[in-house]
């Protein structure tokens, strides 16, 4: 699976901290940016990675910012993602299992390194429980996109 990493520059080393560890469990990470000395309003780093995963159903997105929140909602506007902003382990793992989505966002300025860590993992262990409850739900929040 393909992976799409960014951050705006509150989060530029937590961003590369994270690509380097997912590249050392051997993940296909595609680094978007910003890097050390660079500025950006999150919602171009957020769109960056968004309409990248939109465009490949199979890849997912991870943006960090000073809090997620931002991203998130900037996230959330490309049609065809779902991007859930999480500061813990078990929203992590949640948002992948019932909502199906394909971009987690959390902040630097909110957790740290090894919580960041481990909330990857548990996003990147999860795999959305398809069919019955949790699909139709995914489906009415397809329709409520559609419907803009």
């Amino acid at each position: 699976m393909k992976l799409y990493i960014a951050c705006d520059h509150a989060a530029i080393e937590m961003k590369n901290e994270i690509a380097q560890y997912l590249r050392e469990k051997n993940h296909d990470v595609e680094d978007l940016g910003i890097n050390i000395g660079e500025k950006i309003d999150y919602p171009v780093s957020a769109e960056r990675v968004a309409r990248k995963v939109a465009a490949d159903p199979a890849s997912r997105g991870i943006l960090i910012c000073g809090t997620g929140i931002g991203m998130s909602i900037a996230a959330n506007k490309v049609h065809g993602v779902r991007a859930a902003a999480v500061s813990e382990v078990y929203s992590a793992k949640l948002t992948r299992i019932h909502n199906n989505s394909n971009v987690i966002c959390f902040g630097a300025r909110v957790i740290g390194i090894e919580t960041a860590k481990m909330i990857v993992d548990a996003y990147l262990e999860a795999e959305f429980e398809d069919g019955g409850r949790h699909a139709a739900r995914v489906e009415l929040i397809n329709k409520l996109e559609q419907q803009g």
